[in-house]
């Protein structure tokens, strides 16, 4: 299994963060999403616990399904679907308030079938899959901050090529 994590500071409210990457639809605004819907609306919120989302990246197609939703500090979710197949054990957003806003964690965890799938996983996947989190957050932060900017998170260092 490979693990991705990409952190992010945006400069604006924890609950408004919250709203826009939870809301699954907004994943357009970065140029390696192409389409995404949500197909089946959570319990108590549209993409609450329950919430099928469906999105097609340049790197493939990913049926997914909420799994924890507690606004508006963190949620689950697990890839139940996917092409090109893998394995995911876990995707998981938090949400935290520091002084410059709030402090976005993606992770996921995942595994690519086959001899070469753990290669392929460690040498490809990962870094795309931070490269592709990474423009997803960067366009969160420029839709909810007008401009003002995102910011690396305390003690973090960007990877090259995310």
């Amino acid at each position: 299994m490979e693990t991705v994590t990409v952190r992010r500071v945006i400069a604006a409210p924890i609950a408004d963060v919250f709203a826009w990457c939870s809301t699954t639809t907004n994943y357009t605004r970065s140029p390696f999403v192409l389409k995404a819907r949500l197909a089946r609306p959570g319990r108590g919120a549209p993409y609450g616990v329950g919430a099928i989302r469906q999105h097609t990246w340049l790197i493939g197609w990913f049926r997914e399904r909420v799994t924890t939703y507690n606004p508006p500090y963190d949620f689950d979710y697990t890839v139940e679907r996917s092409y090109p197949p893998a394995r995911h054990e876990l995707g998981r957003m938090t949400f935290t308030e520091v002084a410059e806003g709030t402090l976005v964690v993606w992770t996921t965890t995942f595994r690519i079938p086959g001899p070469l799938g753990g290669i392929i996983a460690r040498r490809i996947g990962k870094p795309v899959i931070s490269h592709v989190f990474g423009r997803i957050l960067d366009a969160g932060a420029g839709a909810l901050t007008e401009g003002r900017g995102v910011f690396p998170a305390p003690g973090f260092r960007r990877e090259p090529g995310e």
